[in-house]
């Protein structure tokens, strides 16, 4: 005989909309969960007794239960909204193809996009997020239970935001959800800085998340459809359909609001400016601390993306003309190319290079060099590299679990121990090691977290807000 349980937990409050099922038949006990509307993953166990496989699951069912789960209904609820950024891209006008160095598909729409001195992260609307080099060769693939909104950065760490209404941390081997956000958030765009997760949504509101995974504050802007959020320590620079507005970090008022010729669709940020692509054919560059407009950048198609070199130099744009420009850093043009492969979505600079994602989900390296964008006015470009998936690349899930590690052999030496306490009705996590904080909390996957257990972490890293922030991996000492 089988039997079946199925549970959920709903609190558009604090961001929970999952379910978890029990399936028992004979001595096979079948879990499966994720996110309400969603397929979700399973797991698979087998007892050697009926009995035993009916004590197991009843013991899964119980800790669910504590954790706030309650019967329901499958499909009584439904999934939290999600908008898919429609686009399209018309062949460019341009007269010259940017010097393509290589370009890498991954088989579905994406967005997200990440460069830094060591790789090139892409993530893509079919949950995949994939690491090269710059060189383009393929590293490892990260695969996801949704689609990736974006990709963003906060010094070492690295996440994905994912459809699913989850941030995953990247940082390690192995993905953790990082944040939860909430089932009445449809998410557009996300940044975080310094452990603070900002979210700009379809409705046109800002939503910001602490560290541990817990709602701060929100406002809601002048417009809708809020596709730029950026964050630094002294504000959080909000874009949609009425302008760029700055906030401060904590909340507590509105530092400045600039209208725009047109909705914001994209936003980037330098040390002391923010950049806003329109869908008026512009670039606005933004003084971070007043608001008021330095510079502006006319491009000849509505703008879908932009960056800056270092310092803000040089700004690129990409419009949905499937072009792409670059300007001096008093607005003048310098030179407009074709991508050769769609328009640009997300963009970034690093080290003469432009990387961008198009519509058709392909990350290309362009070489914005002086004498390489010289060459290709001219009409003389490189053969362009088509990168090929390696048959062995490494593939990594997110994690639910962690390895063990036996307390009878000492933790490695310069790791430091951490423990699940309960306070106030919530697990969080502290340092045992010596040398430390005392009563400072560690960010920690929620996944993971149970009264009572410890862990050992590679390295924590202090937060200017008084946490601390786990670098590397992380095992349970038994």
């Amino acid at each position: 005989m089988t039997t079946k349980t199925y549970l959920e937990l709903s609190q558009d409050g604090g961001g929970a909309h999952k379910f978890y099922e029990v399936t028992i038949s004979g001595t096979v006990v079948s879990v499966r969960y994720g996110r309400i509307g969603a397929a979700g993953q399973t797991q698979t166990s087998t007892f050697p007794t009926v009995e035993k496989a009916r004590a197991a699951a009843a013991k899964k069912i119980s800790e669910k239960v504590r954790k706030g789960y309650a019967p329901a209904v499958q499909g009584g609820r439904a999934a939290r909204p999600v908008t898919r950024r429609t686009v399209t891209s018309a062949p460019s006008t341009a007269r010259a193809v940017a010097p393509v160095l290589w370009r890498f598909r991954t088989g579905s729409a994406a967005f997200g996009i990440h460069v830094d001195d060591e790789r090139c992260w892409v993530g893509n609307q079919a949950g995949e997020v994939f690491t090269l080099g710059h060189d383009g060769q393929v590293h490892a693939r990260f695969s996801l239970p949704d689609g990736v909104k974006c990709l963003v950065a906060d010094d070492f760490w690295i996440y994905a935001g994912c459809d699913d209404g989850r941030v995953y941390d990247l940082s390690s081997k192995l993905p953790f959800a990082a944040y939860e956000i909430s089932t009445d958030v449809d998410i557009f765009w996300l940044d975080i800085h310094e452990g603070v997760l900002d979210v700009a949504d379809r409705s046109g509101r800002l939503t910001v998340i602490d560290h541990e995974d817990e709602h701060q504050w929100s406002r809601s802007g002048r417009g809708e459809h809020a596709w730029m959020v950026r964050a630094d320590e002294d504000a959080v620079y909000y874009g949609d359909s009425g302008g760029v507005t700055a906030y401060a970090p904590d909340g507590t008022g509105e530092l400045w609001h600039t209208p725009t010729q047109g909705a914001v669709l994209f936003g980037w940020q330098e040390h002391t400016a923010v950049y806003a692509g329109t869908a008026r054919r512009q670039v606005h560059r933004l003084a971070k601390r007043t608001g008021r407009t330095e510079a502006v950048y006319g491009c000849d198609s509505p703008v879908y993306s932009c960056a800056t070199s270092p310092g803000g130099r040089f700004v690129f744009a990409g419009d949905n003309a499937s072009s792409v420009y670059c300007f001096a850093e008093d607005g003048t043009r310098l030179w407009k190319l074709g991508t050769g492969g769609g328009s640009a979505l997300s963009m970034q600079y690093h080290d003469e290079r432009l990387y961008l994602v198009t519509t058709d989900g392909t990350l290309v390296c362009v070489d914005a060099s002086e004498a390489a964008i010289a060459a290709a006015q001219q009409g003389t470009v490189p053969v362009a590299q088509d990168i090929k998936l390696a048959a062995a690349l490494p593939t990594y899930a997110p994690a639910t679990t962690v390895a063990a590690v036996d307390v009878v052999h000492a933790a490695p030496v310069g790791s430091v121990v951490v423990e699940c306490v309960q306070e106030s009705g919530r697990t969080r996590v502290r340092v045992l090691t010596d040398g430390y904080e005392e009563g400072w909390n560690v960010q920690f996957p929620r996944a993971i977290r149970e009264p009572g257990a410890r862990y050992v972490v590679e390295a924590l890293h202090p937060a200017s807000g008084g946490f601390y922030r786990v670098r590397g991996d992380i095992r349970r000492l038994l």
